[in-house]
């Protein structure tokens, strides 16, 4: 009884300690990273009008911190945002079969402790990197595209 008592305690010492991060992101392989003078939501809201005016699609959207907050629970503002075209769709399919599973292609906004929010993503290169054996030029074509693409919605999203 005594054991179960204070197994009880420490479960609830852990679920209740306060909530941390493991720190900002920072630059890594295949990786674009924009620290940025935004507030969370601000970016969130810039890169969705940036999607839209480069014309690509909001495919999907997951956010921990917004799950989290649906439990009581308050964490550092965080959510993905899948980024796609049917067009590019179907040419990434004609190239490779296997390179639809990395479909949508996601950008991360993370809040730092600061209040600002960073805006990261994987470039297209480097998430269909692991195809370009089978894709051969079409998708390595692809990719070029949807890097160009990536960047403009990055750089629309943060410039001042």
């Amino acid at each position: 009884m005594r054991l179960r008592l204070v197994l009880f305690a420490m479960i609830f010492g852990l679920c209740a300690a306060p909530f941390a991060t493991a720190g900002p992101l920072s630059a890594r392989e295949g990786w674009t990273v924009h620290p940025t003078p935004f507030a969370y939501q601000a970016l969130v809201d810039r890169l969705t009008a940036a999607i839209m005016a480069e014309k690509m699609g909001l495919v999907t959207q997951a956010s921990a911190s917004d799950g989290a907050r649906g439990q009581g629970i308050e964490i550092p503002g965080n959510r993905v945002l899948g980024v796609y075209r049917n067009d590019f769709a179907r040419r990434m399919l004609k190239a490779s079969v296997a390179a639809g599973i990395e479909a949508p292609i996601r950008f991360y906004v993370t809040e730092d402790e600061a209040g600002s929010a960073t805006l990261s993503y994987k470039t297209p290169s480097h998430v269909f990197a692991p195809y370009m054996e089978e894709g051969g030029a079409e998708l390595k074509a692809l990719a070029e595209d949807l890097d160009a693409i990536f960047e403009a919605i990055a750089q629309r999203a943060i410039a001042p």
